[in-house]
């Protein structure tokens, strides 16, 4: 099984008081549980794919959460992952660490990156059915305004239409996930779980705008 996740910022005790206000007592109580609900979800031979800012703690105390955490994980670098820097970082731990990646996932596309990319390679491709084949997984923008001005221009793109190469009118594919953790409860999440997760958190959105 291969799992998706963003931001999780270990040791980042201002997200936890501050901008995300995760609520929890303590940067070390937000640690632990965010341990326990990986491993809750991750087998030890799961693939995990980290779309960025990991931890904001030091080599040492980030290997120490990398030695507790179930699964082979991958790392797409975050603009927080300061641990990457220290000379002493043993990054063994994961099976690679790359900017960007594109992986197939059960005949579709993924497409991963820290930060989300408005013309994502692949955008326009769909399947026999008509469904988008190509997904852009990312992170960054936690649960902030910028999801909002994300959500506003993916629903734009939507609208539109393009001629496609088979010569027919069709409205332009825009798929854009945000992995946030906080979306799923600190759990790394399927492909297809995270569409729900992200179909559920729009439709909620759309509830509150009308109300």
């Amino acid at each position: 099984m291969r799992y998706y996740i963003a931001d999780c910022h270990f040791f980042h005790r201002a997200l936890n008081e501050h901008m995300d206000q995760r609520g929890f007592e303590s940067v070390e109580a937000m640690n632990a549980y965010m341990i326990d609900q990986w491993n809750a979800k991750v087998r030890k031979n799961d693939e995990v794919v980290i779309l960025g800012d990991f931890s904001w703690g030091k080599a040492d105390e980030t290997q120490e959460v990398l030695q507790q955490l179930h699964g082979r994980l991958y790392l797409i670098k975050g603009n927080h992952d300061r641990f990457l820097n220290d000379k002493d970082f043993d990054a063994s731990r994961f099976l690679w660490i790359k900017d960007y990646a594109e992986l197939n996932e059960n005949k579709r596309k993924v497409v991963l990156c820290h930060y989300p990319i408005a013309c994502y390679n692949g955008q326009y491709r769909k399947d026999e059915s008509g469904n988008p084949k190509t997904f852009m997984l990312h992170g960054h923008i936690h649960k902030t305004q910028d999801q909002m001005y994300l959500d506003a221009y993916q629903n734009f793109v939507q609208k539109q239409v393009h001629c496609s190469i088979a010569g027919s009118m069709e409205h332009v594919p825009c798929q854009f996930i945000n992995c946030f953790c906080m979306y799923s409860d600190y759990q790394p999440m399927t492909l297809d779980e995270w569409i729900e997760i992200d179909q559920q958190r729009r439709k909620n959105n759309q509830i509150l705008e009308m109300e």
